[in-house]
This record gives C-alpha cells, structure tokens and sequence, in this order.
C-alpha cells in the first residue's frame, strides 16, 4: 500500500515548517521567524491513529530569485501535483491577506480536498479570529497553534478524511518490481528502453521530459518484473528546472513500492552530493539496492578505470556497502545483460530466510571469536536470535541488556551473517531485546 501524500502549503510565515516538524514528530525543517528560511529537508513520514503518510513542507522549495507571489504559486504547483491533500495554512494573527488569496485561488483549480488550517491560536481567547477565514471558501477553519502542538489532531482528522481509499495498482508475489531513481539527465529512460528493447519512454537530453512514473511489465528468463521509471521526476517546466529537492517527491513513491531500487550514476559527472540523498532514501526505506553507473561508454579507460571509479562509489557511499555495483552503457547496451541477473540477486536475498538453528550457530562462533562488550562492568549477554521477517532481512537478538549491544558490535554481528548467508544488495536489520 502506497502511503497517501498530504502537503502543507501557505504564503511564508505563517508556521508551514513548525507545524511539518510537530506531524513529522523531529525538527527537520530549520525553522527561524524569518520568511524563506527553510532550506532543509522538505519531506518526511508521519502517522495518526491507524494512518501512515508522507508529508511535504512547501516552505523548503526553493524558487530561486522569482518574485515573491510567482514562488508562492510555484510552490503550490509543486504541492498540487504530487498531494493526496493539502493542509492550507494561514496565520490567526494576521487575518487574511492578498497573498492568502493568491493560493486560495491556486488551490480552487486544483480540484484537490483543501483543509484549512488557521495557525497561532495559541489559546482559548484568541478562536474568534478564525471566523474571518470562512472568507476563503474551504469550508470551516481549524485552530492549531503550532508553538504548543494544539489543534493538530482535528487537523489530521480532517485530512485523514480524504486519504484514498482501496489499493494501488499491485502485483502478484513472485514479481519483482524495481524502480530506477536518481537525479534528471542520468539516462535513467535510456535505461529503461535498453531493457525492454523498445522505445517506449521518451528520451531526450534535456532534463526532465518524462511526464510520470511508468509501470513497464517484463519477463526475463521466466521471471516476471515490473519497471517503475520515475525518470525525469521533475516535470518539464521552469519550476521543476530550478527545484532539485522535488526530485525527491516521485522517487519516494516508486521507492515504496519496489523490492529493488536502482541508484543510477552518470559516470561522465561523477557523484554528487544528490546522489548520495536519493540513495539514501532508498536505503533508509529498507529496500534492495543495485548502484547503475550508466553511459560507461563516454568514459577514457585503462584496466584500473573501472576499479578506481567503484572504490569512489564506497567511499561515498558508506551506507551502501552492501550494495552491488554494475558498470554499462544503456546507449550502446553494453553490459547490459549483467543488470538483471543482479537485479534477481537482490530480490532474493532481500526476501531471503534463514534457519534459526543456523544463525545461532553463527553468532555463538562469532561471539566466540569476539567476546561480546562491557559496560561499567557489566557484560552483554547474547541468548538467541531469530529472524523475525524479510524485505528486509530484520533479525531479534534476545539479550540481558539492549543498552549494552554497542553499534560497534552490532556491525561486527551483522558483518558475520553477511560472511555466512551473503545478502548482497540488501540491508538488514538487526534490534536488541531483553529476555523476560
């Protein structure tokens, strides 16, 4: 299941990153009483009562130096494209404004469930000052205050209300679906026709012509598969050819719904800082992963290019160590009949299991080899483990003391099953309990 998207849009000022940072539960946005300070990340998962969600802050959509009204109304845009509903917020302090117009406008086109949230009510006395934006024609305000968290909960209720109902679009078990996500102009639709052997997403060198994510079902070798392209995630348009981040907004749905995510590098740029946060996303989602470094062809080699690039990706990719990579050319096809099997190597150990009575044996002699920690003379005890589910692999180890099972540790453990049981393009778990 697809988590529904909500987007908080609204004229600067009036709260947009407080309120994301109080549904989202951390404080991810910067947040300064100053217009058009947020420049951090702009998404983020958040739950209320039985619903799961993704939430964007408009605020950190950057516009560059468009004028003030213009950014506001590409922000909304933005919003309106990739939201299941949009949370409008304004400012109870400062009553309706020209600019609170401007978006109510926008968002009366967008046909989208508007809620209507009136911030900075911060108590009891100050809830007649939401009666003026019954002007704004989204049915009835809510208060909040997003300084003391009040409020919020009739907020979600309300968006909660216009989630969509009834699934996406799914697949059998057996088909391995995997997506391709990084930044515009990788090849990430040359790739993807390489694969099919047809020209069925548009190419071009201009970043960002595919107009939205693409299911492309294939069969390889008996095996069943389905392409997500999120290629050209930014749509063509001035606002998406200035805003890096909303990259981020397709690339996340097509992340929930794969088994493999294909990070795709353009090895004619190099890695940039971009790459390593779309493929953190995938990381961070739990699932599989395969680094793509696309059009190999228009690189100048000798027999250590290839080494010297892959030890480039390690080093950058940290998180990612588990992750295999494949070198090719999705113009010319070179090498292109190593990415698949690779793709099927990563599906399976991403769902793979293993015998308890195994991993037991594996971690005593692991144990065995490194005694296991103190701390302030007490010592972690390891009873068992057990692997408690796949996509991905995520294993309980049952101790005498979470707190004891050091990250340090916890790398070492993991580094054995790997040694053991292989896993390659797939992260694992691992969480501590105490035995009752």
């Amino acid at each position: 299941m697809v988590k529904p998207v909500i987007a908080i849009v609204g004229r600067p000022n009036v709260g947009k990153s407080t309120i994301f940072n109080r549904i989202a539960g951390e404080r991810i946005s910067i947040v300064e009483d100053v217009p058009g300070i947020t420049r951090d990340r702009i998404y983020s998962s958040g739950e209320w009562l039985t619903h799961e969600f993704n939430i964007i802050d408009t605020g950190g959509i950057d516009i560059g130096d468009e004028p003030f009204l213009e950014q506001i109304r590409q922000q909304a845009e933005v919003a309106i494209d990739e939201a299941d509903v949009i949370i409008f917020l304004t400012n109870g302090r400062e009553g309706v404004t020209p600019s609170d117009e401007e978006v109510a406008k926008i968002l009366y086109k967008s046909k989208k469930p508007v809620v209507l949230g009136v911030n900075k009510i911060d108590n009891p006395e100050m809830r007649e000052q939401i009666y003026d934006f019954y002007a704004l024609g989204f049915g009835e305000p809510i208060p909040v205050s997003g300084s003391h968290g009040l409020g919020l909960g009739d907020l979600l209720d309300e968006a909660a209300k216009h989630f969509p109902q009834g699934k996406q679009k799914d697949y059998d078990e057996d088909v391995i679906k995997f997506s391709l996500i990084g930044r515009p102009n990788v090849g990430k639709s040359s790739l993807v026709n390489a694969i099919l052997g047809e020209e069925r997403v548009i190419v071009s060198d201009i970043a960002g012509t595919t107009r939205d994510a693409i299911d492309s079902p294939y069969t390889f070798n008996g095996d069943k598969f389905v392409i997500i392209d999120t290629a050209g995630i930014r749509k063509k348009g001035k606002v998406y050819e200035t805003t890096e981040k909303y990259s981020v907004l397709r690339a996340l749905r097509a992340i929930e719904r794969s088994d493999v995510v294909l990070v795709v590098i353009n090895a004619e740029e190099g890695i940039i800082e971009q790459d390593k946060k779309i493929a953190g996303y995938a990381h961070e989602a739990g699932r599989a992963v395969v680094i793509v470094v696309n059009k190999w062809d228009a690189i100048e080699k000798d027999e250590k290019t290839m080494k010297e690039f892959e030890q480039k990706i390690r080093d950058h990719f940290l998180f990612l160590d588990y992750a295999p990579i494949v070198f090719l050319s999705a113009k010319t096809k070179k090498r292109i009949h190593t990415l698949l099997p690779m793709i099927q190597l990563a599906s399976e150990n991403h769902s793979m299991r293993v015998e308890t009575s195994i991993l037991n044996d594996i971690i005593m002699d692991a144990v065995a080899m490194n005694p296991t920690p103190t701390d302030k003379g007490k010592r972690l005890r390891i009873y068992y483990t057990t692997q408690v589910s796949v996509k991905p692999p995520t294993f309980v180890i049952f101790v005498n003391d979470p707190e004891l099972l050091h990250f340090s540790y916890e790398r070492f453990l993991e580094n054995r099953i790997r040694d053991a049981f292989g896993f390659e393009g797939t992260p694992i778990k691992i969480y501590a309990r105490e035995r009752k």
